[in-house]
């Protein structure tokens, strides 16, 4: 008789390896720094032991309730036993409300329970009989008195029986994982016959002792409560390096939830790690977020400031500057000082930069064959043409002159005094006379009716030929003018400023200003 070796069942085998967890391990690497872990290749012979519910290993239990909820139902909430490791790395919140100086957490003796990857930043010494105290912290959401206060994660302790807890004796992770060792022992020692899918059903059904079986339906959400909870669990999700549930079709909702989670994460100490995320994904739009902060830049400046994103940033701070003071006020509301002072010297900038090329316009002027420099009494005719440039680059790049009864005020009070005109203009308009410089098409301005007109001013001047040779000559004029305005035709934007669509059409100011990493309110690694 031949006799062979038989494979060990699934249960044999679930007795001898345990159960499978994400151990947290102490770790002096700041939370700035990704809590790299791998979502594949894991075994399944545990499900439960995995975001958001670490039954097995997880010490940091989290309740997020809806604020808004009719009478007589239940609020819907969303529950997370999550690692105090993994918390206290990724936002400043955790770390100091779970210090010692703050904590209100309460030991739980576990000395019998098979807990897998116990870490030591959670535990004390052990007793004689081989006990040891663990500490567990629980967190619920308060909404705060009215809609005016922020929701905030506040700290229960044991004497808060509001609702049930993960960590109770006979409901929780500790009672799982205690009836999963004994079932596993049992099945070791007396039968070899179940199946491994029997195995993993049961484990699934008493993974799921500590969420409670009959509870009654919870109230349906409003979209404030599903936007709150959304963002809480976007947070966490992060936290454990899963990527966060976003719009990824329409780039004006994914704004929204990205600057709902950054708010979010702001509030709790957490934009080192959330930041890059929501970088991550907002860069996926390409041309149609170009698009978006050109045409709201202060809204994506501050994105882009909250995210440490430096695309976004530097996209939407070129805006700014070609616009500014445009938006002042609202940018002093929205972004701190510190940004402000980047957005001024930056216009200081440019605008120096447009001095100098101004003042080379101004000089700009046509010679005679001898190559002495028009004048009225060297050769009229050309000398028209020059004026007549100026006269235009004059009124382009003046700020507009005050109302008529401002004006008629300030003679009544100080004679026949004029009023002086604004030091300089907005950058926005000299940027649209500088645009117009330099275009391609010199049609677009000074044409063949302008000259015709300012011609017949002078009717003993105009003629067919006369005409003909004033139009020559501004062509020579406005050939100077486009070398002269070109390094501020250039471009530090992504946006496609030689495209046709309707958003680059539409910018009229300047979009040359650099943006380098010395310049971002935050430090860059070059």
């Amino acid at each position: 008789m031949v006799s062979t070796l038989e494979p060990p069942p699934a249960s044999s085998t679930l007795s001898r390896r345990g159960a499978s967890s994400v151990v947290s391990r102490p770790s002096s690497i700041s939370r700035t720094k990704r809590y790299n872990r791998s979502h594949t290749g894991g075994s399944s012979h545990v499900p439960a032991n995995d975001f958001p519910i670490f039954t097995s290993s997880g010490d940091v239990e989290i309740i997020i309730r809806a604020r808004e909820c009719p009478p007589g139902q239940t609020p819907a909430q969303n529950r997370y036993l999550l690692h105090r490791h993994t918390l206290t790395r990724c936002s400043g919140f955790f770390e100091a409300s779970t210090a010692a100086e703050w904590s209100r957490a309460r030991p739980l003796l576990i000395g019998d329970l098979p807990r897998v990857g116990e870490s030591s930043a959670s535990s004390v010494n052990g007793s004689d009989d081989g006990s040891s105290t663990t500490l567990r912290w629980r967190y619920e959401l308060d909404p705060g008195a009215g809609d005016s206060e922020t929701p905030m994660l506040i700290q229960k302790d044991e004497s808060d029986k509001s609702s049930q807890s993960f960590f109770s004796r006979s409901n929780g992770p500790a009672a799982a994982n205690s009836s999963s060792a004994r079932y596993a022992k049992h099945a070791h020692v007396h039968s070899r016959s179940i199946s491994s899918a029997s195995s993993s059903n049961f484990f699934r059904s008493v993974a799921n002792l500590g969420l409670g079986s009959h509870q009654p339906a919870a109230a349906p959400l409003s979209q404030a409560d599903q936007d709150l909870m959304r963002d809480y669990d976007n947070l966490f999700r992060i936290f454990y390096n899963y990527p966060p549930v976003l719009d990824g079709v329409n780039v004006a909702d994914a704004y929204v939830q990205c600057k709902s989670l950054l708010t979010l994460a702001d509030q709790y100490d957490a934009l080192a790690v959330v930041g890059p995320r929501v970088d991550h994904h907002m860069l996926q739009f390409q041309s149609r977020l170009w698009k978006q902060i050109a045409k709201y830049p202060i809204s994506y400046l501050r994105l882009g400031f909250l995210a440490r994103s430096k695309v976004m940033f530097q996209e939407a701070l070129i805006h700014v500057v070609g616009q500014w003071p445009i938006g002042e006020r609202s940018l002093r509301a929205a972004l701190p000082e510190v940004v402000l002072d980047i957005i001024e010297d930056k216009a200081d900038e440019l605008e120096e930069m447009v001095n100098r090329v101004e003042g080379r316009l101004y000089r700009v002027g046509l010679v005679n064959n001898r190559g002495e420099r028009v004048s009225p009494s060297t050769h009229y005719l050309d000398w028209l043409v020059v004026s007549l440039f100026r006269q235009w680059l004059a009124d382009h790049t003046s700020p507009p002159p005050p109302p008529v009864d401002q004006r008629r005020h300030t003679n009544s009070r100080d004679g026949a005094r004029p009023p002086l005109p604004p030091i300089a203009p907005p950058l926005a308009s000299t940027g649209r006379a500088f645009r117009t410089l330099g275009t391609a098409s010199p049609a677009t301005f000074l044409g063949h009716d302008e000259c015709k007109r300012f011609l017949k001013l002078t009717p003993d001047l105009y003629s067919r030929d006369n005409l003909r040779r004033f139009e020559k000559r501004m062509e020579e004029i406005k050939v100077m003018a486009r070398e002269i305005v070109k390094p501020l035709m250039t471009s530090g934007l992504e946006l496609d400023m030689n495209g046709t669509s309707r958003t680059s059409d539409g910018i009229s100011y300047l979009t040359c200003t650099v943006v380098t990493n010395r310049d971002l309110p935050w430090d860059v690694e070059d």
